[in-house]
């Protein structure tokens, strides 16, 4: 199995605080579980302790093999969250290992 994480800053945008950014984007990706064959699990957490170092927010999708990222990747329905918080983040950083 593949896991993917992505870390985020999030910032405010699209008319939407930070916290209704990282809200939107928990619920959007949370909703992606079942949608996208590719996906065993999708998991979102949102830093619960305030520091300037911290990273807002952290996604923990799990996939089959290498093969299957792509294919979450590139499906619709990410393709339309990815956008989303595209616009509101500032910063991203993301680790693929095998586990």
């Amino acid at each position: 199995m593949l896991r993917h994480t992505v870390m985020w800053k999030f910032k405010s945008a699209q008319g939407k605080t930070k916290d209704e950014c990282i809200e939107t984007a928990k619920q959007s990706l949370e909703a992606l579980n079942g949608k996208i064959p590719a996906l065993k699990s999708i998991r979102f957490i949102k830093n619960e302790v305030a520091c300037d170092r911290n990273f807002d927010a952290m996604l923990i999708v799990e996939t089959q093999d290498e093969k299957t990222p792509e294919e979450y990747k590139t499906h619709p329905e990410h393709k339309k969250v990815a956008a989303f918080i595209k616009e509101c983040t500032e910063n991203r950083g993301a680790v693929d290992y095998y586990f």
